[in-house]
């Protein structure tokens, strides 16, 4: 049911906790974990039964028989039941649940959006892959989790920013450069041993073929990169394969219909000294020690750390642990105004969560900042296996060694890439089958969703063609009482639903909800459509289930531009 009919259903169970002497009870409705069980279920006789020492059943009786006399009920509450030891199992009338296809006419675009976010500042950073290679499973998946969410939390009212963390510091882009440099070598007729540690992809050799014919690239602040074709300037190919791969996760990642509001760079930090100030602060809190040459962070001792031992900030060697210029970043995004903020990462970045979490407190306290603890937000999300002809496809030949974003995009389109890889719950491992989603039947999700979408556009269209051109505003004007069916009824109660499933789902960070609503609602759909004809020669049954079919197709589209999935009118 739509939000505003749960609120009022709520008031009215607590105008009849009111008459018993009864407050402070929270009321919470639920949805029935079977559906024959009614529209709405409610415990709180249960919780009311502690309070007043009685018999949770004669404190239910006593709230349904309230329910049944409040006028305000009428046309809103069509039954209500006790069932069990007194849980209130409530129906809706019909007449409520053909509410939801004029508020959806109404609202359009808007209809499931929510102000609860009041405009606060949320940063959802995903992707941040290493500018070494192209995008891998792990960053495909990322990019459509993450996209998805930060649209789902606009949708609930929050300022969202989308940011990209560029490591573009550190050994892997040197071993990058020695890579590209003893590619280039070979292929100027020199003969090299290969950096054991390099990447031996096939596009290190495009990298380096590129450096050698002196092309340009463009950095991440605009500013040109010229290959000066000189295989012994490291620094000059370093730049140059950066900028490169830069311009091939940007063109990969627009592909999938993917873009950032903002990047930040990691060589930055040190640029800026934040880095040095962060260890500053750490060691400042008295919550650091040396030995054996290394300078130590205490995360057992930070609370809420949860770390199982303590861990390393300075290496003998003077150089800094992976996590450092984390902390560093994640104290510049609280001081750029982020209280929440959502980092999305696979599963080999589990162990870094407990660390720059205690980091982020440690430096807090001495920079007297009010940092929450918990802060930042993770949500990690596991391995993508990807089967095609019933085997497992383990490598790209362009990448050397694993599946890339591009391989998907290729193979299957933005649409399907998009769809099965924000379907499934993060912190689950996922098959991506690439027959699956290239096939035209009810299996694949994406298409069953978006043929939904197609054949009301086909049956509306047809109506047109009958002389019966029925809009979203004629609609709006209509009768919607011959909606009695158990199928249209099924329909409505599905399309009403669509506010609480984005408003938990961003609550939860469970993008994947939409998914799951989206393959509901098309299954709500194609059932009411097999079953029933909608272009009847009863003109007011004919343009009530029109009506409804203008309603889902709206819901359709919004969901499917939540997830960056297109809803095509023909198929």
């Amino acid at each position: 049911m739509l939000p505003q009919q749960r609120q009022t259903v709520a008031a009215l169970i607590e105008q009849a906790l009111a008459g018993l002497g009864i407050t402070g009870v929270p009321v919470v409705l639920e949805r029935p974990k079977v559906e024959a069980h009614g529209d709405l279920a409610c415990t709180v006789a249960l919780q009311a039964a502690k309070g007043l020492k009685k018999n949770p059943r004669e404190v239910a009786t006593a709230i349904v028989d309230a329910l049944r006399v409040n006028p305000g009920g009428r046309g809103l509450i069509d039954a209500v039941e006790i069932a069990g030891p007194g849980f209130i199992n409530l129906r809706i009338a019909p007449a409520a649940r053909q509410a939801v296809v004029h508020a959806v006419l109404r609202e359009r675009d808007c209809f499931g959006t929510s102000t609860a976010g009041g405009g606060h500042k949320v940063m959802v950073e995903f992707v941040s892959a290493n500018p070494t290679g192209p995008l891998h499973l792990g960053h495909a998946r990322q990019a459509a989790i993450g996209d998805t969410l930060a649209a789902l939390l606009a949708a609930q009212g929050f300022d969202v920013t989308r940011e990209f963390y560029y490591n573009d510091a550190g050994v892997q882009i040197h071993n990058l450069a020695l890579s590209v440099q003893a590619r280039a070598k070979e292929l100027a007729g020199q003969s090299v041993a290969f950096p054991e540690a390099g990447y031996r992809g096939e596009y290190i050799v495009e990298i380096a073929r590129e450096f050698l014919a002196r092309a340009t690239q463009t950095a991440r602040d605009g500013s040109p990169v010229h290959a000066s074709g000189d295989v012994d300037d490291l620094e000059n190919i370093r730049r140059f394969a950066v900028a490169y791969l830069r311009h091939e996760q940007d063109t990969d990642l627009a592909a999938l219909g993917v873009s950032f509001d903002h990047f930040y760079l990691e060589s930055s930090l040190y640029a800026d000294g934040r880095v040095d100030t962060a260890v500053r602060a750490m060691v400042d809190s008295g919550m650091t020690f040396e030995a054996e040459g290394a300078l130590w962070l205490r995360t057992t001792e930070i609370e809420g750390s949860n770390d199982d031992k303590d861990r390393v900030m300075r290496k003998s060697d003077g150089t800094y642990t992976y996590f450092v210029p984390d902390v560093a970043y994640h104290l510049a995004k609280f001081e750029r105004g982020y209280g929440k903020v959502i980092n999305i990462q696979g599963a080999d970045h589990h162990g870094t969560v407990a660390r720059v979490r205690a980091g982020v407190q440690a430096a807090a306290k001495s920079l007297g900042l009010s940092i929450p603890r918990g802060y930042p937000d993770y949500l990690i999300h596991k391995m993508v296996r990807v089967m095609r002809g019933g085997e497992e496809v383990k490598m790209s030949k362009r990448a050397g060694s694993f599946v890339t974003l591009r391989d998907l995009i290729d193979w299957v389109g933005r649409d399907a890439t998009r769809f099965f890889l924000a379907s499934r719950k993060a912190d689950t491992e996922f098959t991506f089958d690439v027959d699956l989603a290239l096939s035209k039947s009810e299996d694949n999700p994406v298409y069953y969703v978006q043929y939904a979408h197609a054949r009301i556009c086909s049956v509306l269209a047809q109506a047109a063609a009958a002389g019966v051109d029925l809009d979203e505003s004629a609609a709006l004007q209509r009768d919607l009482s011959p909606l009695q069916g158990s199928r249209e009824l099924a329909l409505l109660g599905r399309l009403a639903l669509y506010p609480q499933v984005l408003r938990e789902a961003a609550d939860e960070l469970v993008p994947h909800q939409i998914a799951f609503y989206l393959k509901d609602l098309a299954a709500d759909f194609h059932a009411f459509y097999n079953a029933e004809r909608v272009l009847v020669d009863d003109s007011a049954q004919r343009d009530a289930r029109l009506a409804l079919l203008l309603a889902t197709r709206q819901v359709l589209r919004n969901a499917l531009r939540l997830l960056g999935v297109s809803a095509p009118e023909r198929m």
